[in-house]
């Protein structure tokens, strides 16, 4: 039999952001309770004794007698809202269930062991699938279901069915053919081509000689150039020197 403990709230009156602000300032936190023949109700509790509440219980599926004006109700933890700066709780889900009727529940899948194909064959493990759904009573919610990977070698894996559970005490509703862990080569890149010394040699020459045959080029066009610029001077001196007669 799971353990219970015992949680006493408050109806909350004030509500909205600016009221949940302050109560959280005062040691209090916003909470709210539903479920099945119960209307939703906005609820406050202390926040340190929910917080040693947590400490002690690693799952997430917590059963709780729930307090709220001297009524005592089973209720389920079904959602803990954290602060992402400092993780501190600052709202809380409550569920009403009946020990007697099954719930649907999300549940983490932990593996356990070390492949044959990451120990002996130089493969890498990686855990596809992180938490199954099933359906069972509430005091037979697991904190998690371990899973032995051990005899995995490189390519094969492992789907949900099979995940060993009793089937008097649990239904599964993943999809049996889901992959929860698999076994694999981590990809080589392929590593660009050396440059040898011969090539990298060869470049400069290459670039060398294509500029020195430009150069001659030039200085052979040069050298064609001034002969006859220098006939063109030598004709207008001429022509100077007859019109000045």
């Amino acid at each position: 039999m799971k353990e219970t403990l015992l949680i006493e709230a408050k109806p909350r009156e004030a509500r909205g952001s600016n009221a949940a602000g302050r109560l959280r300032r005062s040691g209090r936190l916003p909470a709210v309770v539903y479920g099945k023949g119960c209307e939703a109700m906005p609820l406050e509790l202390m926040a340190h004794d929910f917080e040693r509440v947590l400490q002690h219980h690693r799952g997430e599926h917590l059963i709780v007698d729930l307090v709220v004006a001297g009524e005592t109700k089973k209720a389920l933890l079904q959602d803990v809202q954290r602060n992402p700066l400092n993780g501190r709780p600052v709202h809380v889900d409550f569920h009403v269930i009946s020990m007697t009727e099954k719930l649907r529940v999300k549940v983490p899948l932990e593996l356990v062991g070390t492949p044959v194909g990451v120990a002996q064959q130089g493969g890498v493990l990686d855990h596809l699938l992180r938490e199954i759904e099933i359906e069972c009573l509430p005091s037979d919610i697991p904190e998690q279901i371990s899973v032995d990977v051990s005899a995995l070698e490189i390519g094969k894996h492992l789907t949900a069915k099979d995940i060993q559970l009793d089937p008097a005490r649990y239904v599964m509703l993943t999809a049996p053919d889901i992959a929860i862990a698999a076994v694999f080569l981590p990809k080589v890149e392929e590593e660009a081509p050396a440059v040898t010394e011969e090539a990298a040699a060869a470049e400069p020459e290459v670039l060398t000689e294509k500029k020195a045959e430009e150069r001659a080029e030039s200085e052979a066009a040069s050298e064609e150039k001034e002969p006859q610029e220098e006939k063109e001077k030598e004709k207008g001196g001429k022509e100077k020197a007859e019109r000045a007669r």
